[in-house]
């Protein structure tokens, strides 16, 4: 029976693939990598399963994590930007391992953009000779429920130095889906990249405007300057390093192309990928109203 460890499956991208994967029939043994193995101080899982202790700060986790793993599906948390400290030892560990193929989630333009660490482990996979496929998704629209969540459902506004930049946009969802029919059939798969998008680009403006419209509330969209941007967000006590994070993913794309769409959503999953205002009407509650409320 093949093995595969999921990293990062205590998160959304995680739990979605889990969730994908107990949907439909397949004979892998599933295997969580989680930091925190007691199930009282961490998320839970959606479905029962397999768990090895992984985490990526912790380099002596790997080898026991991949020692007996035929598949690894790879993830870069948001905090960890450090290629060099963190995932080469991870590829090299990889290579000496049972690993046969690794499918690393990385980012739409990537191979564009030298300085993103996704970048950087894409060519640690590829030199590493281990097959592999790379999934390059769109803008996640469940920053909406996470990162941007604050400004949503607090101040009524997206609040992002992005001016008229459109964005290509992926549901998590559909992300799971494709992950779960890669790992079932790797062999196709096999050593090729692909862009995963919905069937829209829209700009921020846009977005607001088909939030507004979905949860019955005025949301506006602010596009500040950088100054303005970074002393905001500091003054909201968000992280400096995440604050760059969001300046390149926001900021960046006004000086370039809009992205393209693509189909690979429906060639791999058989289904047409989720329009955002689906989203916004699956997630009407996390985004149209406080927690409290």
């Amino acid at each position: 029976m093949t093995k595969v460890l999921i990293t990062g499956a205590t998160g959304n991208v995680g739990t979605e693939i889990l969730k994908a994967l107990g949907n439909i029939h397949h004979t892998l043994e599933i295997y969580a990598g989680v930091r925190k193995t007691n199930t009282n101080q961490r998320e839970p899982l959606v479905f029962e399963q397999n768990e090895i202790y992984f985490d990526f700060t912790k380099i002596d986790t790997f080898w026991p994590a991949l020692l007996n793993i035929d598949i690894l599906f790879l993830l870069r948390p948001p905090n960890i930007s450090d290629v060099a400290k963190y995932f080469k030892p991870l590829i090299d560990t990889a290579k000496k391992s049972s690993i046969q193929h690794i499918i690393f989630l990385s980012v739409q333009g990537v191979e564009k953009s030298k300085i993103i660490p996704h970048h950087k482990i894409e060519k640690l996979i590829v030199d590493s000779k281990i097959s592999y496929t790379f999934l390059r998704p769109a803008y996640f629209m469940q920053n909406f429920t996470t990162t941007l969540r604050y400004d949503l459902v607090h101040n009524h506004r997206i609040y992002l130095p992005a001016g008229q930049a459109r964005f290509t946009l992926i549901d998590l969802k559909d992300i799971g889906c494709v992950t779960a029919e890669v790992l079932i059939n790797p062999q196709k798969y096999c050593n090729k990249s692909y862009e995963l998008t919905n069937n829209e680009t829209l700009t921020f403006a846009e977005m607001a405007k088909k939030i507004s419209e979905g949860i019955g509330k005025n949301i506006s969209y602010i596009s500040p300057s950088l100054l303005q941007f970074f002393i905001t967000k500091r003054k909201e006590e968000m992280p400096i390093m995440l604050i760059l994070v969001m300046i390149m993913l926001h900021y960046f794309p006004r000086f370039q192309q809009t992205p393209k769409l693509t189909q690979w959503v429906k060639i791999i999953t058989k289904k047409e990928p989720k329009t955002f205002e689906e989203f916004i009407q699956t997630n009407l509650k996390k985004i149209g109203k406080n927690k409290s409320s």
